[in-house]
């Protein structure tokens, strides 16, 4: 099946689905691209050239197999258990005050989540309402992360790396406890199929043109590398196409399943850009208890670009206790996740 039948699919199912994309085609502008707030927008736009979509329009997309807490409407949300179905919402939040003498450039200052709001349907009604931009950045979070840690991870991630789009975060069961690794790592895993049906879905409902980025950090990564592998195989070289950049940020993952997973991505894995750190002491950690193989996110360079990857070793910007979350915390790094971004759209177009 390719993806170009799911879009037909899709349309039959939600008549609002193609109205979406009949709308974003009208606001092509003369050249060719779309703006942030679309052709009308560009005298609001214009005063920010350079920020990104959640600094101008704070909320963010969600997409998580926790079990709600609360209805999904109040703190936590979303917790620890593992859900039955898929649940989508939108975060609304407020960002980190802005302005030479704020407090956000004191370092005193970060997102903050405000409410959660429940959307029924399927993720064509998630996006209906997104940004009109066409492209989508969805981050997959590591080890040891909440509900709410992992959508301010998502926002701070996009709105540094000034991602124009809409950005989505998918949230798969984490206990969020030191000691729950085995539990996490089982959820991760159990979370595949979910996260395969989220991405089929999401590009089944981009305009034409739009592409999938997708950051994973941590254990996520070897969520969505499965996820990858999947959704490839069922549609093949049409999912390849709507794929951007895919960035792999200190990916916990076994080496030996890493190469023989990288050898299944076909062409998706010309687009895939791993972050490592030697000295990435949560990595080493879980290499022991994983029983001495080397994690991905901590290995040689020359062995993962020996696989035909990308692969940016940020061990020296590495200057803390830890070192596992560079992508967030060191701003060369998020320059890199950056211009992986902006190269897949070049080379796309």
């Amino acid at each position: 099946m390719t993806i170009r039948r799911l879009q037909q699919q899709e349309a039959v199912k939600s008549p609002r689905a193609a109205s979406r994309r009949a709308f974003l085609g009208a606001l092509l502008c003369s050249g060719g691209a779309l703006t942030l707030g679309g052709c009308a927008g560009m005298a609001e736009s214009a005063t920010r050239l350079d920020a990104s979509a959640l600094a101008v329009n704070p909320t963010l997309l969600v997409a998580t197999n926790r079990k709600p807490v609360n209805g999904g409407r109040a703190n936590p949300w979303f917790g620890a258990e593992r859900a039955p179905g898929m649940s989508l919402a939108r975060a609304r939040l407020t960002p980190p005050d802005s302005g030479r003498f704020s407090f956000a450039s004191l370092g005193m200052s970060d997102w903050q989540l405000d409410a959660v709001e429940p959307v029924s349907g399927r993720v064509n009604d998630l996006l209906a309402q997104a940004s009109a931009e066409p492209d989508v950045l969805v981050y997959v979070h590591g080890f040891r992360q909440t509900f709410e840690t992992a959508v301010l991870d998502a926002a701070r991630l996009s709105d540094s790396i000034k991602f124009r789009g809409s950005t989505m975060v998918f949230s798969w069961p984490s206990k969020a406890g030191l000691f729950d690794y085995a539990y996490d790592r089982e959820s991760a895993v159990w979370s595949r199929d979910a996260f395969e049906r989220v991405l089929a879905s999401v590009m089944a409902n981009q305009p034409a043109g739009g592409r999938v980025h997708i950051v994973a950090h941590s254990m996520g990564t070897m969520l969505a590398l499965e996820s990858l592998r999947q959704v490839y195989g069922r549609y093949g070289d049409a999912a390849s196409e709507r794929i951007g950049a895919v960035v792999f940020a200190s990916p916990d993952i076994d080496l030996d399943i890493f190469t023989s997973s990288i050898a299944r991505l076909g062409p998706v894995a010309r687009k895939i850009t791993v972050i490592t750190a030697t000295n990435d002491r949560a990595l080493a950690l879980s290499g022991r208890v994983a029983g001495g193989i080397t994690r991905v996110g901590a290995a040689e360079k020359d062995a993962l670009e020996r696989l035909g990857l990308r692969v940016v070793d940020a061990s020296q910007y590495g200057w803390g206790i830890v070192n596992h979350d560079l992508f967030l915390s060191n701003g060369e790094v998020r320059r890199v996740i950056r211009r992986s971004v902006d190269e897949s759209r070049s080379y796309a177009g």
